[in-house]
């Protein structure tokens, strides 16, 4: 389902030929009505044309740059093959995003792994990985796990992470550029790479200020680009007595950021991309620019979708319940997020007759609770939306970067199911968890148990 098929304007918020923001709104009502009488609720819903256009937008703002998509804001195998058939990259945080890169078609020279204090098994994994694609790139943020990797015998493709000293984003938990626990400090890195170029192929460096930078927070942004360019410059040309670096690119990380509010504008990527060229440069001949989106891929691409089952009054508020909760969307109970909800209607009214339409009900202040057990487990509180019902469908916006990502089991709650759009055909991308899928793991420890003791007992041994 394009914009135009959609219901977009195509002449709002347009940049390079396609709109620049799909808003809740723009969604086509009939369309995702249907989808959830076929697949139920809650259900996300990710159009696979707009991760297309949002790819083609980027490549359009940054053309001679190294676009890599940010594989954790949504990892499903159809939106990895749409990104990979767009021509970016894959940058991946762990071993199973590295896993899932390879199983959507992701070749070696189009993966970049970037961890976090990886665990053993993980640098076990990427590792034997690397022999059989030695074009992958591993990014290090501590001396400790370039000495991992040794230990592992690998000595491919590396690029240092850096600390920059400055952060920005929606969340203080994602202001990752100013956090310790992100890669090596700015006044070590440049010796940091020149030691790992005597046992490893340095191939670039990289930095990332954080998650869902706004227009107001570019500042913060130009500075990490500038501060990027000048490493990337001391390590070509060093000084003093030192050997130069032979780097290929300077990763300035993503998080690039897109309007949750209705009335918030998007961002003007064409400026970004210029804002960021004019603060990296110069950089050193051979040396390529490198970005890493993932929200701005595909948060606008998604939506979810949940359906009303109970509206109550109280002296307070008028609480409405769903049956999406934060097991399904988490973010609005971890970063107090903001998501565009819209009534889609399709209720009844007290009566049992059809409920009016919504552009033809009141706007009510309304708090949207899902079903776990937490008073934080809210989608919005006192918020307007027409009037909800018993039986109303909500579309909540935005919802395509880490929505289900994030979704959990907790509660016992099975994860919710996924359809892809392609063209405007829906196709299952990842099946509604059942009951069974819960204790799945367990059936098949207890399993195991059984099968130790019964060979115990006919074996006799530890008797």
């Amino acid at each position: 389902m394009s914009d135009s098929e959609a219901g977009a304007d195509p002449t709002a918020d347009t940049v390079d030929g396609n709109s620049s923001i799909r808003r809740v709104s723009d969604w086509d009502a009939d369309r995702l009505a249907e989808l959830a009488a076929e697949h139920g609720t809650p259900l996300y819903v990710q159009d696979l044309d707009r991760v297309r256009e949002n790819c083609e937008r980027l490549r359009g703002a940054f053309p001679d740059a190294d676009v890599r998509y940010a594989v954790k804001a949504h990892t499903g195998r159809r939106v990895l093959e749409a990104v990979r058939e767009s021509g970016l990259d894959a940058e991946c945080a762990s071993a199973g995003e590295v896993d899932r890169a390879l199983a959507a078609g992701f070749g070696g020279d189009r993966l970049h792994y970037t961890a976090v204090n990886p665990p053993a098994r993980d640098l076990d994994y990427v590792a034997g990985v690397a022999e059989a694609e030695p074009d992958l790139t591993i990014t290090v943020g501590a001396v400790d796990t370039l000495d991992r990797l040794a230990e592992r015998g690998y000595d491919g493709r590396v690029c240092v992470r850096v600390n920059p000293g400055v952060g920005a984003g929606h969340h203080e938990k994602v202001r990752t550029g100013g956090a310790a626990k992100f890669g090596i400090p700015y006044d070590r890195a440049a010796a940091a790479a020149r030691e790992a170029a005597e046992r490893f192929d340095v191939v670039g460096v990289h930095a990332h200020a954080g998650s869902g930078i706004d227009s107001d927070q570019l500042d913060s942004h130009r500075e990490l680009v500038a501060r990027m360019g000048e490493l990337a410059r001391e390590l070509a040309d060093p000084s003093d007595d030192e050997a130069p670096v032979d780097i290929e690119s300077v990763d300035v990380g993503g998080g690039f950021g897109v309007p949750y509010k209705e009335d918030a504008p998007a961002l003007d990527l064409p400026a970004v991309a210029d804002a960021t060229r004019e603060a990296v440069a110069p950089l050193p001949a051979g040396v390529d620019l490198a970005i890493e989106p993932g929200r701005y891929v595909v948060a606008d691409a998604g939506v979810l979708l949940t359906r009303v089952n109970t509206v109550k009054p109280t002296p307070d508020e008028r609480v409405v319940g769903v049956d999406a909760g934060m097991t399904d969307l988490l973010r609005p109970a971890m970063y107090d997020a903001y998501h565009p909800i819209r009534n889609l209607g399709g209720g009844r009214a007290e009566d049992g007759s059809d409920a009016p339409a919504p552009d033809a009900r009141s706007a009510t202040p309304v708090t949207v609770a899902g079903p776990i057990c937490e008073t934080g487990d809210t989608l919005c509180r006192n918020r307007a939306l027409a009037d909800p019902t018993r039986g109303d469908l909500l579309a909540v916006g935005i919802a395509g970067a880490y929505g289900y990502e994030m979704a959990n089991q907790y509660n016992s709650r099975p994860r919710p199911a996924e359809v892809a759009l392609d063209d405007g055909t829906a196709t299952v991308a990842r099946r509604r968890e059942s009951l069974a899928d819960l204790t799945a793991v367990e059936r098949g420890a207890t399993r195991n148990r059984a099968d130790r003791t019964d060979r115990t007992d006919r074996t006799g041994a530890g008797r």
